[in-house]
């Protein structure tokens, strides 16, 4: 029974939530952006997957709030930075070194700056019917030291 729960948690960690193919990015990360509710502008630093569609990071005044794709604007401007690009895209198939589960791969589902530093949510836990109340974050930041790439 084991090796059936093992193999339904390996394929729940490795389906893409979006289903295929993946939909598109509004706006890249340290674009430009405009944020039509409150008439200004900021700079996406992170975009992840929750629910049903991307949520952008956007950090604007020194501080970071998230935005659906109906609240931004791209405006097609990079910021130039001296930061080095991500390691990892999203979707791609990644290994925890950290985890004590069977089942190690993940996908990336989530890229965030944070300190200068990229970050990656991946999907720790399961879904479950209740929630313990002391249960850990099920989509965590995981940084870019405590994953492997996965060549397929």
């Amino acid at each position: 029974m084991s090796c059936a729960i093992i193999a339904f948690e390996r394929c729940w960690y490795l389906s893409p939530p979006w289903g295929q193919p993946m939909p598109s990015l509004e706006v890249n990360l340290s674009e430009k952006v405009y944020l039509t509710d409150s008439r200004t502008f900021g700079y996406c630093c992170g975009v992840l997957w929750q629910q049903d569609g991307w949520v952008y990071a956007v950090n604007c005044e020194r501080s970071i709030t998230y935005f659906t794709k109906h609240e931004i604007i791209g405006t097609g401007r990079v910021q130039s930075t001296y930061l080095r690009k991500p390691a990892f895209v999203l979707g791609d198939r990644v290994m925890l070194r950290f985890d004590s589960h069977a089942t190690k791969q993940r996908l990336i589902l989530g890229i965030v700056l944070v300190n200068n530093a990229w970050f990656y949510v991946v999907e720790l836990i399961s879904p479950a019917l209740v929630r313990p109340l002391a249960a850990p974050a099920r989509f965590p930041l995981v940084g870019e030291q405590d994953l492997i790439r996965v060549h397929i």
